[in-house]
């Protein structure tokens, strides 16, 4: 590691040389002003892990410059030095913001832990902040790939609901990325410095979910031999995410209303009411609609968690983003390895967008994995995706011992049909301008390959969103 880099500031050259000269020999890198404009040259230059100023400099004093330190370069520690040292001084010095304050005469020992703990001090705020940079890069609305129409909406209805205190239900298929959706929520409100908790709910059987979610009593049930703090009270000041919220059973959707409601509940075994401030997000991929109509998820739970609805398309209806996502898991995984993998061929995009894509965005991170750990090439080939995008692919355009030539270049035509109208949010004139055709010419061939009821489907859905 570089040595950490200090700014002394004092008007007393002896003292400050003095200072220099110590603290160089502990292998620290100094740099030294006699007041406030020179310190402000050095802070304004490569920047300096901590400052150590005298409070009584010509001019503009030390309690100025640990004002100004603190509003240019907030992570940076100040330790005021004085020689004439009160409580009242140093209670303000505290107040302002001052990480030490020491008196002189100034002993070596007291000066070098001082510093060692203002460093280290410096070093967590970085490390907090890098940390937090990582998981907005990781968990942030810049981590979700995606320039379809309808990735676009869901983008903007994160920016709306992420600060409000609004329940949110997210739907989609399983592996859209619903989780990620919920971690870019958080990350995006004023709770991010609070606890993200995740609960899957189908993951656990009815007795344990409950003391999982409310936490439980010592004694309340066989094993509870100690008292458990419930997820939702971790969740205090921050966010929690209930993902399969449909597999939730009737007496857990009674207790679920309530919490979701009032934000308090009973742990399990116990008598005292908690009370919470949480945010809840849930996800599901059923239909809850048509579980209310059949009686097997409650109609108020329902309301209640229904307040904003985010849903996630499937990745087969957004293939003109498959390439995007390609693209961004080819970066991290070749990132992971070690390798040298630029992207994917022509022929192998193209076979990944004639594929269903049962298991979604999770699937093609797998995919997009496998064929860099197992592939040999600086670019991902046809025969290094798995059998079934073969299978699938060859059945999509027709080729096999009955195809035909004119049915093998129907599918590629309504693809880029597909994929031009879905760029252009569903607009045909628009899209007829971009493929080179007329808006009639268009609407023949999206009749021909039974596309016009998508189109119409999709725009009215853009315009009750």
């Amino acid at each position: 590691m570089n040595p950490a880099r200090i700014l002394l500031v004092d008007d007393d050259r002896i003292v400050l040389e003095s200072m220099a000269d110590y603290l160089r020999r502990e292998k620290l890198t100094v740099q030294t002003a006699t007041n406030f404009e020179e310190a402000d040259r050095h802070l304004g230059g490569v920047g300096v892990d901590l400052v150590i100023a005298d409070v009584n400099l010509p001019g503009r004093d030390g309690f100025d410059l640990l004002q100004h330190v603190r509003q240019t370069q907030s992570d940076t520690p100040v330790i005021l030095i004085t020689g004439y040292g009160t409580i009242e001084n140093a209670v303000e010095a505290i107040r302002f913001g001052a990480f030490d304050y020491l008196t002189k005469p100034i002993m070596s020992d007291e000066l070098k832990l001082a510093i060692d703990r203002a460093l280290g001090q410096r070093r967590l705020a970085v490390e907090n902040k890098n940390l937090k940079h990582q998981l907005d890069q990781r968990f942030g609305l810049d981590s979700i790939v995606g320039n379809d129409y309808r990735m676009l909406q869901v983008y903007d209805m994160i920016g709306s609901v992420a600060d409000s205190r609004t329940t949110v239900l997210i739907t989609g298929e399983s592996g859209t990325g619903k989780t990620m959706i919920s971690r870019a929520i958080h990350r995006r409100s004023s709770r991010r410095d609070g606890p993200f908790v995740e609960v899957a709910c189908g993951a656990l059987p009815e007795t344990l979910l409950e003391s999982e979610l409310f936490g439980h009593k010592a004694g309340s049930f066989t094993g509870a031999i100690r008292d458990k703090v419930g997820k939702f009270q971790q969740a205090d000041a921050g966010t929690i995410f209930l993902d399969e919220i449909a597999t939730a059973s009737p007496a857990l959707q009674v207790k679920f209303l309530r919490v979701l409601q009032d934000m308090e509940f009973e742990p399990v075994g116990g008598t005292e009411t908690i009370h919470i401030d949480a945010r809840a997000i849930l996800a599901t991929n059923q239909n809850l609609a048509e579980l209310v109509a059949q009686r097997q998820f409650r109609q108020d739970l329902y309301y209640r968690i229904n307040v904003v609805s985010i849903h996630l398309p499937p990745l087969r209806e957004r293939i003109s983003d498959i390439p995007l996502l390609g693209k961004h898991f080819v970066e991290k995984y070749a990132a992971q390895s070690g390798r040298r993998v630029h992207g994917f061929t022509e022929q192998a995009v193209d076979l990944m967008q004639r594929y269903s894509w049962p298991g979604n965005i999770r699937e093609l991170e797998n995919v997009v994995e496998r064929a860099i750990v197992l592939g040999k090439g600086e670019w991902i080939q046809v025969s290094d995706l798995p059998a079934p995008l073969h299978r699938q692919g060859l059945d999509a355009a027709g080729i096999g011992p009955k195809g035909h030539l004119k049915s093998a270049l129907q599918d590629p035509e309504r693809r880029i049909i597909l994929e031009a109208l879905e760029e252009h949010a569903w607009n045909r004139q628009e899209t007829a301008n971009a493929l080179g055709i007329n808006r009639t010419t268009l609407y023949k061939k999206m009749k021909r390959y039974g596309i016009a009821a998508e189109g119409e489907e999709a725009a009215l859905a853009v315009s009750k969103w």
